[in-house]
């Protein structure tokens, strides 16, 4: 499973790039995922709503429901 989410995260990044963006995987721990917001998604009042609403959610659609998804600083 760590392959499809570091796989899924390689285009969920690409998205965020584009917005000036990105995130990294600090660690993956089971069903949890720990990631790094950078660039401009790191100082952004909506951090968390991009990574709960849009990669969180990605990862559940498109490779196990129960994933979570947490921020590290």
């Amino acid at each position: 499973m760590e392959e499809k989410i570091r796989a899924k995260i390689e285009m969920v990044r690409q998205a965020l790039q584009q917005d000036g963006g990105d995130c990294e995987i600090v660690s993956i721990e089971g069903k949890t995922v720990t990631m790094r917001l950078k660039g401009a998604c790191g100082s952004c009042p909506f951090a968390m709503e991009t990574l709960k609403g849009y990669v969180q959610e990605t990862l559940r659609q498109e490779i196990d429901p129960e994933l979570v998804v947490e921020r590290c600083e």
